[in-house]
């Protein structure tokens, strides 16, 4: 896992360098050097953080979906008040 790839996971998660070094049982400054491509994460460890990135990405799929529907039923109703509106004119 490159070092962005470990940024993009940790930011996608919503987590600060601290917060992100609590799961891993590492201090931060180890975070740090891991995005900084210093230092790598063990095997172990980049398998958790993919395994995190999956979460994340069908969360997000998740919530693309229901903003979608969102979206689409916004638009139905809009339609629907605007040939209401116009049927009273």
């Amino acid at each position: 896992m490159t070092p962005s790839e470990i940024v993009n996971v940790r930011r996608a998660l919503g987590l600060s360098q601290v917060e992100f070094a609590r799961l891993f049982d590492v201090h931060s400054m180890t975070v740090s050097k891991w995005e900084r491509g210093l230092v790598p994460p063990t095997p172990y460890q980049v398998a958790l953080m993919d395994q995190f990135r999956r979460a994340t990405e069908v969360q997000q799929a998740k919530v693309n979906e229901q903003l979608k529907n969102l979206l689409v039923s916004a638009g139905v109703i809009a339609a629907l008040f605007f040939l209401l509106k116009s049927a009273n004119e």
